[in-house]
């Protein structure tokens, strides 16, 4: 499985939502300051991560997008399979009938076990706790120049 840039941009700015979290909403340019990614692909995901009810816009003057929920309660895995879509590493996983040989397969076990880590581990983060770590980088980064 491999993540597309729609994921990783969006858990990076997703993140970086997470940093500011409560201090009203982001602009698009900061976004795009902070995270190397044009404005236009910003708007492209917050549109995907708006109808799963991550993020909310607000317009006006001094709009821009905000989490809609707390960023301790939004794990990685919200994230990434909202815009990944289907996150299984074969189709068997999940849709069984989609194989012949899906309730006779040995090796049907590795990509059930494979999902399974995959959603451990995405779901082992925090938006909150990414944010923490992203704040605690940048003071070393602070510390050393």
């Amino acid at each position: 499985m491999k993540v597309s840039t729609k994921g990783r941009y969006g858990l990076r700015i997703l993140v970086e939502l997470a940093r500011r979290y409560g201090q009203g909403p982001v602009l698009v340019e900061a976004l795009e300051r902070s995270q190397g990614v044009s404005g236009k692909y910003i708007h492209q995901i917050m549109l995907a991560l708006r109808g799963t009810g991550l993020v909310r816009t607000v317009r006006g003057p001094r709009g821009g997008y905000e989490l809609a929920r707390d960023p301790a309660a939004v794990t990685a895995w919200d994230v990434v399979a909202a815009l990944e879509g289907n996150l299984e590493p074969v189709e068997c996983v999940l849709h069984p009938g989609a194989c012949a040989r899906a309730c006779s397969c040995a090796t049907r076990q590795v990509w059930e076990a494979m999902r399974e880590a995959i959603r451990t581990a995405l779901s082992s983060f925090t938006l909150e706790g990414l944010a923490q770590s992203a704040d605690s980088q940048l003071e070393e980064l602070n510390y050393f120049i």
